[in-house]
Formats: C-alpha cells, structure tokens, sequence
C-alpha cells in the first residue's frame, strides 16, 4: 500500500515523479481543488500545456484515457482512473492578483501560484515558468450559447481520487486550493500518493 502524504489546507508542494509511476491525487473530505503542473525533470522548459491538451483532445473536459500534453507536444501524464470526471484545464493558478482583483482583498493570500512558486523554487523553476495548471476536481461549467463560465463547488465527494500514469521523468507540483470560490467556499487538504503500478 502506498504512503498517502497530505498538503495542508492552502498550501503546495512539489516532487520527482519518474517515468511509469502513477500519481493518485485524493480529495479526502470531498469539495476541495487542486491545482497540478509537470515539467519535464531532465529540461523543465517543457511543461505541461492547456493549449496543447485541449486542442489534441478537442474537448474541455478531460477524464480517463485523456493524455496530458507538453508545450512541445509530447504527452507528459495519462489519466488512467477519474472517480470524479469534472476537472479544469482553462483558469490559472490563484494569486495575489487574482484575490486583489477578483475578491477585492487588500492584503491578499499568496494563493496556488504563489505556494506553486515557492515549492518549485528548490527545483530551480521561477514563477515566469509556471503555468496554467490541470486544476482536480475544479468545477467551471460553460455556457455554450454565450462562452460565460462560473466556477461552482467541485462535484468530488470525501475519497474520490484522479489517477495519472507519469510518461516521462517529471517533476510535479500541487496545491491544496486557496480560493473559496473554487472550493465551495472552505479550505481542506489534498492527498497523494505515489506508487509504481
């Protein structure tokens, strides 16, 4: 059985992930995101990519059997079990910003790009390299007459969990969300664990 680790509620952290390991990402009290990126371990100027995803996928919501792209197209993480099925793939990372502008906070929360930034700072990666990470378990429906979108509490109920096969060397990076409106308005934490299938 493998370690199950926590990130604690607004927090991140960031690890190796080698090549054929798999990446179970839990959401142990259910209503809870969290913000993932990858980068390449051997050139992390390859990273984890939105645009290339979704337009390979011709799709936004992704699931099992979903590849993740890089920004050199080469697949980075394969979704191999989702007990969720609604995940994000289109809004950054929470930051400063992102609490100044959309919450009106005057002294504002260093949010996931924040967290993100910090962990992968011992890794040599600057916040200029982060980008729009796949967010678990983020709900954000779409209107498809108008292109509007909301972000509503996650559908991920306690212990529903994304599973991700790593297909190259990685190094990744998580968070435990720090925007309520992502989170149905709380703050938990999120676990992982690692294994090698």
């Amino acid at each position: 059985m493998p370690e199950t680790i926590e990130i604690p509620p607004r927090t991140g952290t960031a690890f190796r992930l080698q090549k054929g390991q798999r990446l179970r990402v839990i959401d142990p009290q259910g209503v809870q995101v969290s913000d993932l990126l990858a980068f390449n371990a051997h050139d992390t100027r390859e990273v984890i990519s939105n645009g290339r995803t979704l337009d390979y996928a011709s799709r936004l919501y992704l699931t099992t059997g979903d590849p993740l792209y890089s920004n050199r197209s080469n697949i980075m993480l394969s979704i191999v079990e989702d007990t969720c099925g609604r995940h994000d793939f289109l809004l950054t990372p929470c930051s400063k910003d992102t609490f100044r502008i959309i919450y009106g906070h005057t002294d504002p929360h260093q949010g996931c790009f924040g967290n993100l930034a910090k962990a992968l700072e011992p890794h040599g990666i600057q916040p200029d390299q982060i980008p729009c990470a796949f967010n678990c378990f983020m709900n954000v429906p779409i209107d498809v007459k108008t292109g509007m979108f909301t972000v509503e509490p996650p559908l991920s109920k306690p212990g529903d969990y994304i599973d991700f096969t790593a297909e190259m060397d990685l190094i990744i990076a998580m968070t435990a969300c720090s925007a309520g409106l992502s989170n149905g308005g709380t703050f938990k934490p999120i676990q992982y664990q690692i294994s090698d299938q």
